[in-house]
C-alpha cells in the first residue's frame, strides 16, 4: 500500500496529464486546440511580416535566388 501511495505522489502530474489527454481525445477537443494553435501561429507570422516587411522581402529574395 505504501508503494502505491509513493508511486501516486511521485507521478501525480503525469497521471493528471494522462487523464486530461484521455478526456481531450474522447471529446475531440483536440481539433479545437489544433485550430487555435494554427490561428495563433498564422497571426504571429502575419504580424511579423507586417512589421518587418523589408527584411522579409530581402530574405525571401535571397532564398529564391539560391534556388
Amino acid at each position: 500500500m505504501e508503494n502505491i501511495k509513493n508511486f501516486i505522489i511521485q507521478y501525480r502530474g503525469a497521471i493528471i496529464g494522462i487523464i486530461f489527454a484521455i478526456i481531450i481525445l474522447s471529446t475531440k477537443l483536440y481539433m479545437l486546440i489544433i485550430g487555435i494553435v494554427v490561428i495563433s501561429i498564422c497571426a504571429f507570422i502575419g504580424n511579423y511580416i507586417q512589421h518587418n516587411k523589408y527584411e522579409v522581402k530581402e530574405k525571401l529574395k535571397n532564398f529564391i535566388d539560391r534556388m
